[in-house]
């Protein structure tokens, strides 16, 4: 299905102050005296003239939406721009919603390598995650086994951390035999049956097999392509960022 290459003072104030310190002189009309007179008090800085405190400003990072995947989240032949998370970005700035969306698609990944780069995935605010990995399991004839508890192991380091996440579904290619195909689209759908998260069964859904929204290997998503599985992947999402609102 997939073909991947292997996947971004405050300074204190100082205020000084003047103390004018004097001595009494000898009353010429009198013996010298051995008292002393005190020194003055020290002259108080009006409150006017000490410098204003410098403004505490406290930047909120805005929560995020990562896409953790292979080259189809990566966007292999496309512009930087044109890639899924990337038209979910703008969709959102169009909406004003405050989300920052990280692009964590590494071409060539494959299952066992989303789940080695995971913790620095999520790392910061993150309010949702989007699990599009296995295409490549599928494509090298990897042991099914491995890639669902794989994805299972990500799927619950997420959930545990108060994150929502969206798994989206893969097909394998024919060149396995029946049953290795069935057993792979079976994982998916077994995982989405066990946990709490918002499945979306095939992740390249209208587009897959299509020339004409492919680019020239077949495989990948072209433009037109790229959002009409914005579009499905948005579907899934929107109702999530209600929710974590």
């Amino acid at each position: 299905m997939v073909r991947m290459q292997v996947w971004t003072a405050i300074g204190a104030a100082f205020v000084t102050v003047v103390i004018a310190a004097g001595c009494g002189g000898a009353d010429e009309s009198r013996a010298p005296s051995s008292h002393t007179t005190p020194a003055p008090a020290a002259a108080a800085v009006p409150a006017a003239m000490a410098p204003p405190e410098p403004a505490k400003t406290t930047s909120v990072p805005r929560p995020r939406i990562v896409f953790l995947g292979d080259s189809l989240t990566a966007g292999y032949g496309l512009a930087k721009d044109q890639s899924v998370p990337s038209l979910i970005a703008s969709r959102l700035a169009g909406m004003r919603l405050d989300y920052e969306v990280v692009n964590a698609g590494v071409s060539g990944d494959t299952s066992a390598g989303g789940l080695s780069r995971l913790d620095w995935s999520l790392d910061g605010p993150v309010r949702v995650l989007v699990v599009e990995l296995g295409a490549n399991d599928g494509l090298r004839g990897l042991s099914v086994a491995a890639m669902r508890d794989n994805l299972e192991a990500i799927i619950k380091r997420a959930l545990d951390r108060g994150i929502r996440v969206v798994l989206t579904g893969m097909e394998a290619p024919p060149n396995y035999g029946q049953a290795y195909t069935n057993e792979f689209r079976a994982v998916y759908r077994e995982l989405a049956g066990r946990h709490p998260v918002t499945f979306v069964p095939f992740y390249l859904e209208g587009v897959a097999g299509n020339p004409r929204l492919n680019i020239a290997d077949g495989i990948h998503p072209n433009p037109e392509g790229a959002r009409i599985v914005e579009q499905t992947i948005w579907r899934a999402l929107q109702p999530l960022l209600t929710e974590t609102e």
